[in-house]
């Protein structure tokens, strides 16, 4: 079973010229294309529409180009590629317009065949390594307090309006991405949040779009199997910082790599922080923290100040928020208007899936599942629910397979040194053994100074019950890894799985 997401298009596209796409960007072509028109882009023979420009693009394994025949019979009515393509689809019966490197063209081509710069709407750009889900969330639900029609790109979902469908990749490639940008003009959406990975901005996925504001979380550990070291992978988030991608910038002081973006950011930036004693332009002061809330005040320059509360626990989720309204307020948006709104329904109104989200009910130990796969995310979290928690805190998690298995032992470090009893289990195998993975996980659980009850239990369904079984009145579980996905992927195979569901299962089988 595949589970993957549909790709959402706009329902009524333009046709355009393939005559007049060669003209605009000085392409050369083999072929008639003078009467033909296209209506869409797609990197993909399983996304095909007919009408549409297929990009073949040389692959890992092999070039996209050489199935241009099946994407005729799909239904394109041309492609465009790179020589090498070219040659392999010469026979294939399909005009061909050629560019240098199909994949950096593929942003502005796309731009351009969906029109996504007529009219844009406002655009917001969100990169970092933890954060980035939480801040676009809290972003698109301010933006509709304040009464916008909003979209939303990020890891967990796409919204258009009040349509919602589940995520493929964080950010999608770029001719998704004004696919998706068409389909929200059609509902007339004002505002996008789009969440900004480094690989995103590494594969051109967000070319062909300039954003009006865009804000940079933190930097922690993390995508060292797609980057050599962490200057690298700072390197790959700063491009959002340059005229071509951004407007303004928002820059959070919390991790030591702000500073860095500040002094090579190109575009004007304003910089923020949750830490007491950093020098920033605006400041998040946590006032007060419940189960059900973190309440703040944020102040600016000139003693401007506003003070409301985000419905998720942790200081972090505060700073979360308060990016989010720096970032409206550098778009434009008054303060005061902002804090009316909010005023308006006793604080930010927004439901984050799978962040630090409480699925156990009334009676019986506090359950959270919650997406964070990084040492930096697990101790922020932990330490929320640490706060909440009269008895122990309990962990479940496991460790992606076939991803940066350099983070695995820090990861299970801190897991370690901030819980009472640790669960670990599967997560996402994928290709890799999954004893193998839980036995390094053991090995950094170890590391810590502080040792806690250690469990190994396979699969997840079994550890969630055995966690459960081990809980107390009073103790909390936080399940991290899995948050809202709705599937576990084991070898290649998409298998269909709740976390949710199964911590809800668990609870109820235990009497609670």
């Amino acid at each position: 079973m595949s589970r993957i997401p549909p790709v959402l298009r706009p329902e009524h596209p333009q046709a355009r010229s393939l005559g007049e796409l060669a003209v605009e960007f000085g392409l050369d072509h083999s072929g008639s294309i003078d009467s033909v028109e296209i209506t869409g882009v797609t990197l993909s023979t399983s996304d095909l529409h007919p009408g549409d420009l297929y990009v073949g693009v040389r692959g890992v394994h092999a070039h996209g180009a050489s199935y241009a025949e099946q994407a005729r019979e799909g239904g394109a009515v041309a492609l465009l590629t790179d020589a090498e393509g070219a040659e392999l689809a010469k026979d294939a019966g399909l005009p061909i317009v050629l560019v240098e490197d199909p994949r950096s063209a593929l942003g502005e081509i796309a731009a351009w065949v969906y029109r996504t710069r007529e009219d844009p709407p406002l655009l917001f750009g969100v990169t970092g390594t933890n954060g980035k889900t939480s801040t676009s969330y809290l972003l698109e639900g301010i933006l509709r307090q304040l009464g916008l029609v909003t979209g939303l790109s990020s890891t967990a979902e796409r919204h258009i309006g009040d349509l919602t469908v589940v995520s493929r990749l964080t950010t999608p490639e770029a001719s998704e991405m004004h696919a998706l940008l068409a389909r929200m003009r059609e509902a007339g959406v004002r505002a996008v949040a789009v969440e900004v990975s480094a690989q995103a901005l590494s594969r051109h996925r967000v070319d062909g779009m300039l954003f009006d504001v865009v804000a940079f979380t933190n930097l922690s550990h993390d995508h060292l199997d797609d980057y050599a070291d962490m200057e690298e992978y700072f390197e790959a988030k700063l491009p959002l910082f340059q005229p071509d991608r951004g407007k303004r910038g928002v820059v959070s002081l919390d991790s030591t790599w702000g500073e860095l973006v500040v002094e090579a950011s190109r575009i004007p930036v304003t910089t923020i922080s949750a830490t007491p004693g950093v020098d920033a332009d605006w400041t998040v002061e946590i006032l007060d923290e419940q189960p059900a809330y973190t309440e703040f005040r944020l102040t600016g320059p000139e003693g401007r100040s506003l003070s409301t509360r985000v419905p998720i626990i942790g200081w972090h989720m505060a700073a979360n928020a308060g990016l989010a309204i720096v970032m409206l307020v550098e778009a434009g948006f008054e303060l005061e208007a902002i804090g009316q709104a909010l005023e308006a329904d006793g604080g930010i109104s927004a439901y984050l899936p799978g962040r630090t989200e409480r699925v156990s009910g009334d009676r019986g130990p506090s359950v959270y599942v919650d997406f964070g796969h990084s040492a930096d995310a697990f101790e922020n979290t932990l330490k929320a629910v640490r706060r909440f928690t009269e008895g122990n805190v309990i962990m479940v998690f496991g460790a992606d397979g076939d991803r940066d298995a350099t983070k695995r032992h820090e990861m299970a470090r801190v897991a370690a040194e901030n819980s009472d009893i640790l669960v670990i289990t599967d997560h996402h195998p994928r290709f890799e053994d999954p004893a193998s993975i839980r036995a390094t996980l053991l090995e950094g659980a170890k590391l810590a100074e502080h040792q806690p009850e250690l469990h190994e239990v396979s699969p997840p369904e079994r550890a969630i019950r055995v966690a459960v079984g081990l809980a107390k009145e009073g103790d909390s579980i936080l399940w991290a890894g899995p948050g809202h996905q709705d599937y576990r992927d084991i070898q290649g195979v998409r298998t269909p799985y709740s976390a949710r569901d199964e911590a809800r299962a668990a609870l109820r089988e235990a009497g609670w």
